[in-house]
């Protein structure tokens, strides 16, 4: 059929022409908002997953949502190693100007531009990132060189602005698994402190399942300042299939009920996998309705494409031992492995196997569910191992 008009989208982070199963979620941040603008104080929210579901789709969406209720938004997706402190000034300048226009600063926001000065100079001393915010530092605030305490003058400032002026301001934070400990406790410290100010600021982030643990080892309290909502797969029974069939439906397209069923069961209701095999299927077929003939004929370049833009990126960011031990894990399955388990699969210890594991948890390929369990991150990681690294099979053992 014909490609410019597939309606399927299997980009990283793009939304789906059908976004199905979310309504849960997206009803709870519809309440965290309203309750702050009513004056409630309301737990932040950090949406968990394995990759692909739709993690940051999601926060595109509650961004969409935000600025419809006007709202100041500001954004980034955290990365490994880079400067954490000057991020937050950039997004805390976003938001001041989005709060109100310069031209308008009086009391509370001349305030908070005097704190996000000096918050600026004491982790940025050449103070590029308050470009243009002609006010000077504010002298015993956000200035003691303490990234909490000083985390927590610049937000309870903007809040407070924020909350002079009628308006919330909502941090969106993708990748959030990758903040060091003491940036993840400063952003716990900042928010609770905001929490109890009943203050409009708020955090929604996105990141690995292993992000309740890493909450907890950072402040004892985030469980109560947090809400942890886990995303998987899409339903077998329903949304699944919708997420495949309403948009060719849209376009006069239909499929027969059996490459429905071939398509759900294969991809596992994954969001993402669904729409790699829906735009490669609609882009084969010849004609409507898809048939499962059509499905299965596909099958090769679903998985060679899967291989290429979404396994095989992560599976290069590791050496070969660690490459080494995934493998081993995905002979053990899908399910978590206890650190013993494949340990004794390289043929090491688990004193010896303990850096390799702890690397691989490092580099977001592999999270721990339990104490002394490790599990793949990424859906059928497994499959993709055995499928393209057999070579290492028999061979593990003498790592």
């Amino acid at each position: 059929m014909d490609p410019r008009r597939n309606p399927y989208a299997p980009g990283a982070g793009t939304k789906p022409p059908a976004l199905v199963g979310r309504d849960k979620q997206i009803e709870s941040f519809d309440v965290l908002l309203e309750r702050l603008e009513n004056g409630y104080a309301e737990q932040s929210m950090i949406i968990t997953g394995l990759r692909g579901v739709g993690k940051t789709v999601l926060l595109d969406v509650f961004r969409e949502k935000a600025e419809a209720r006007d709202w100041a938004t500001v954004e980034w997706e955290v990365e490994k190693k880079a400067s954490f402190a000057p991020r937050v000034a950039a997004q805390a300048r976003k938001a001041l100007l989005q709060i109100a226009p310069k031209a308008r600063w009086k009391d509370r926001m001349l305030r908070a531009a005097a704190t996000l000065k000096s918050f600026t100079l004491t982790f940025n001393p050449d103070g590029a990132m308050t470009a243009g915010v002609d006010v000077d530092a504010l002298p015993g605030s956000a200035d003691s060189g303490s990234l909490s305490e000083d985390l927590g003058d610049l937000f309870v400032a903007i809040g407070e602005a924020a909350r002079d002026h009628g308006i919330g301001v909502i941090l969106l934070l993708d990748e959030i698994q990758f903040l060091q400990p003491e940036e993840l406790e400063g952003l716990i410290v900042a928010l609770h402190r905001c929490s109890r100010r009943t203050l409009p600021i708020t955090l929604v982030g996105a990141g690995l399942p292993q992000m309740p643990r890493l909450a907890g080892e950072a402040k004892s309290y985030s469980e109560r300042l947090f809400r942890f909502v886990r995303i998987g797969a899409l339903s077998a029974s329903k949304d699944a299939p919708d997420a495949l069939v309403l948009p060719a439906r849209e376009l006069g397209v239909e499929y027969e009920q059996d490459a429905i069923g071939h398509i759900v069961t294969y991809t596992e209701g994954y969001p993402y996998f669904l729409q790699e095999y829906g735009r490669i299927v609609w882009d084969e077929a010849p004609a409507s309705p898809i048939s499962e003939e059509d499905v299965t004929s596909v099958l090769p370049m679903v998985e060679e494409r899967l291989d290429e833009s979404f396994f095989r990126v992560r599976a290069e960011r590791t050496t070969e031992l660690e490459l080494r031990y995934l493998y081993a894990m995905a002979e053990l399955g899908p399910e978590p492995h206890r650190a013993t388990d494949v340990a004794r699969r390289v043929g090491r210890t688990v004193e010896q196997a303990g850096p390799i594991r702890s690397r691989l948890i490092d580099k977001g390929l592999l999270y721990t569910p339990g104490h002394g369990l490790a599990a793949f991150t990424v859906p059928q990681f497994d499959r993709y191992m055995i499928r393209r690294h057999s070579g290492l099979a028999g061979g593990v053992g003498r790592a």
